[in-house]
């Protein structure tokens, strides 16, 4: 096994942790919005160990960067629709995804009032998941030849 083949399984099964956080966060941070329950530790946790684990799938992908056959820089990046996908699409569509999860949980952190800190999770890991999934759909639209 080669360290792509082995980054790219690790990547690609580790998503499916990145996505179950993601959604049990969204889905507790909803009711717990729009609830009105209060924000106990274990939404605090649940919120981390999100944004933990979308962190270290990005570690995880930016080493995979460097060592993807796909990713090729050039006068051609632009025009072959699978090298400006896992060269620049699908590494600027992630990045905001972080980003978003990241302030979403700063912001959290900064609420004066429970109903401040599941509006900021609900909102922002919401767009978040709302990113990642368009950019892993795109992926697997078939025009890029990776199906």
């Amino acid at each position: 096994m080669t360290l792509y083949s082995f980054l790219l399984h690790l990547h690609s099964g580790f998503r499916y942790i990145v996505l179950l956080l993601l959604l049990l966060a969204i889905i507790r941070a909803w009711l717990g919005w729009l609830g009105k329950v209060s924000y106990t530790e274990s939404h605090r946790k649940l919120n981390l160990f999100a944004m933990i684990s979308a962190h270290t799938q990005l570690l995880i992908g930016l080493v995979l960067y460097f060592v993807s056959p796909f990713v090729r820089f050039g006068s051609d990046t632009m025009k072959d629709a699978t090298t400006r996908y896992w060269t620049i699409e699908h590494l600027v569509g992630m990045l905001i995804a972080i980003a978003l999860i990241t302030i979403g949980h700063a912001r959290s952190k900064r609420g004066a009032t429970p109903d401040a800190k599941h509006k900021s999770i609900a909102i922002f890991y919401t767009l978040a998941l709302i990113v990642i999934a368009i950019i892993i759909i795109f992926s697997k639209r078939g025009l890029l030849g990776m199906s």
